[in-house]
């Protein structure tokens, strides 16, 4: 029989150190910090992030990381470098290495060729005197804890703090950046992520098959334009070209009485919502929550003026909701 006492208390233990390891990676957090941001905002190339083994799966993360959020970088493997990568690295790129100890011998050749062509290296290690931090123009020093495996040779807190600090280091570019939530579906079109970003304009209908009418339409042609277009609604415009109101099922039901000898504007429900086509989505479906399934897109810098028509089904096949 499983001991589940026992997993779960390894599981508790395991999270519980290297939470505890994230605490003094933050508490120590130091100049060696900042100067790696402001070394990475300068570069006038990409940034190159490298490490061996654990590290190196690490280094992958990180560098997807920065690339997603706005600072072109890519990893290189340290012994691919050695047999040709190293021209993946000119002059303006920044380099990142990553290994716990310092010493990995296999990243020899890479901080050498950084060395020769002067090219600026930041070096994230534990220990302080190690050749890879003597070398590096920034340091950043990882707090000398044990590893959460117990025996002192699985990289799991160590790796962790490496991971963690990567996500600091690219979130903090992004803030003195100013990236932002558009941007980042720039890098990010595809799967619930892209979905949650698109904007309405990327999903709106628009020319043709928008219904509209005119203020004095007769609801003869108000009930056509509807059943054509297939929104179930039609926007009503005035004199101007601009959206007055809207004509729904439930204003047909209102007005079934005389219906046919009355015109839109009659039987229309003024002031109606509407989004910018440039709003996230995810905005629009927070809008239509309740009884609305269909907004029109309105530039607030054209008032009025109808750039196209979102349906909720639009949302819905987009991924958005």
């Amino acid at each position: 029989m499983p001991d589940t006492a026992k997993f779960l208390a390894a599981g508790r233990r395991v999270i519980t150190q290297e939470a505890d390891a994230l605490q003094a990676l933050a508490a120590g957090l130091g100049d060696g910090f900042a100067d790696a941001v402001t070394l990475l905002l300068n570069a006038k190339g990409r940034v190159i992030v490298s490490g061996m083994g654990k590290s190196g799966h690490i280094a992958r993360k990180i560098a997807a990381t920065f690339a997603s959020t706005g600072t072109p970088a890519h990893f290189v493997h340290p012994a691919e470098a050695s047999h040709g990568d190293l021209g993946m690295m000119t002059r303006g790129d920044v380099v990142l290495v990553l290994s716990n100890s310092g010493e990995t011998p296999e990243l020899a050749d890479l901080v050498a060729y950084t060395r020769r062509f002067q090219i600026p290296m930041i070096g994230v290690a534990s220990r302080e005197k190690s050749t890879l931090l003597q070398q590096a123009d920034v340091r950043i020093i990882l707090p000398q804890l044990g590893e959460a495996c117990g025996t002192g040779v699985v990289p799991t807190s160590s790796t962790t703090m490496t991971l963690a600090l990567g996500d600091a280091l690219a979130i903090a570019l992004m803030e003195h950046r100013d990236f932002t939530p558009e941007n980042f579906r720039d890098f990010h079109p595809g799967g619930k992520l892209g979905a949650r970003l698109s904007r309405v304009a990327d999903l709106m209908h628009v020319g043709d098959a928008v219904p509209l009418v005119r203020g004095d339409s007769p609801m003869s042609d108000v009930i056509l334009t509807i059943s054509q277009k297939g929104f179930g609604v039609a926007g009503v415009l005035d004199s101007e070209g601009a959206l007055a109101g809207i004509v729904t099922d439930g204003d047909l039901r209102r007005h079934m009485d005389g219906l046919l000898g009355m015109c839109a504007q009659e039987v229309m429900t003024p002031h109606p919502r509407t989004i910018a086509p440039d709003a996230l989505a995810e905005q629009a479906v927070s809008v239509m929550a309740g009884k609305i399934t269909t907004l029109f897109a309105v530039d607030p810098a054209l008032p009025g003026q109808v750039q196209g028509i979102l349906h909720l089904h639009d949302c819905l096949r987009a991924g958005v909701v």
